[in-house]
């Protein structure tokens, strides 16, 4: 069985507990993040725990977006610190918002 693209196949207690060089390893090269209760708790600015993720993954190679169902006033007020690319109001868990996250990273 094909194995859906937009579903997870490794479950994480934690973001911050990815192996990201792994992945960079296995040839993933951009990677999609949710802001509210994924990298901090709802509403929250970026915090120096989610600054020093990006600065890591940048490091590493990585190109990140976040993809939030939240309007654009919220996701670039987290991304003031972070600067990624961003899709907002991306119906989530529609593929649409996900795609054009890929598009904007060139993956």
């Amino acid at each position: 069985m094909k194995q859906n693209p937009f579903f997870p196949s490794e479950l994480i207690s934690s973001t911050y507990r990815i192996d990201f060089e792994r992945l960079y390893e296995e040839g993933f090269r951009g990677i999609i993040f949710d802001v509210d209760n994924t990298l901090v708790p709802h509403g929250a600015p970026a915090d120096e725990k989610a600054i020093r993720l990006f600065k890591r993954l940048k490091k590493i190679g990585f190109a990140c977006c976040l993809v939030s169902n939240n309007k654009r006033p919220r996701v670039e007020m987290f991304n003031r610190q972070i600067h990624a690319d961003i899709v907002w109001l991306a119906h989530k868990p529609l593929p649409g918002g996900y795609r054009k996250a890929m598009e904007k990273m060139g993956t």
